[in-house]
């Protein structure tokens, strides 16, 4: 038994497999969200596409998303809130943030996503970066982290 990468504390089995194999739909724009998540996680690329709505595959990259699910190691994720998207709406949005490492860096990936039904199913459609509101430190010492968040420390960085 594991754990599913979407972070419900349920087992893979019983939470996001079914509906990323076909075996059941998402009820709502949240699950489907947490199966997108947990596609990423099981590089389960052909669910992404295929979960997302025909008039928004134009710029899917396929190769690109196998390639960074596959070099990424995925570390959680946290459904920051939800608007409609429950089973008697047509459309819905999910904010969540992702997290994961990526070339020995941990990165976070906060987005406002949406999503439509078509029928019976939830489709993603487009998503908004949320931008992590700036740093304001009235001076900088020269050993302090460099505000840019590069993680060197200022006179390495944007001191120089």
């Amino acid at each position: 038994m594991s754990l599913c990468p979407c972070g419900t504390n349920l087992n893979y089995a019983d939470c996001c497999e079914p509906v990323i194999t076909g075996k059941r739909i998402a009820a709502s724009a949240e699950e489907l969200m947490r199966a997108r998540y947990s596609a990423h996680d099981k590089v389960a690329v052909d669910f992404l596409y295929q979960s997302t709505h025909p008039d928004h595959r134009v710029n899917y990259d396929h190769k690109g998303t196998k390639s960074w699910a596959e070099k990424s190691q995925w570390l959680g994720l946290e459904i920051v809130g939800t608007n409609a998207g429950g089973s008697d709406d047509e459309q819905g949005e999910v904010e969540f943030i992702a997290r994961f490492r990526d070339k020995g860096v941990i990165r976070s990936h906060h987005e406002r996503a949406h999503f439509a039904k078509v029928g019976r199913d939830w489709l993603f459609t487009e998503g908004e970066m949320i931008k992590s509101p700036p740093v304001t430190v009235s001076k900088i010492g020269r050993n302090d982290p460099c505000g840019c968040g590069s993680g060197k420390k200022f006179k390495k960085c944007c001191g120089q």
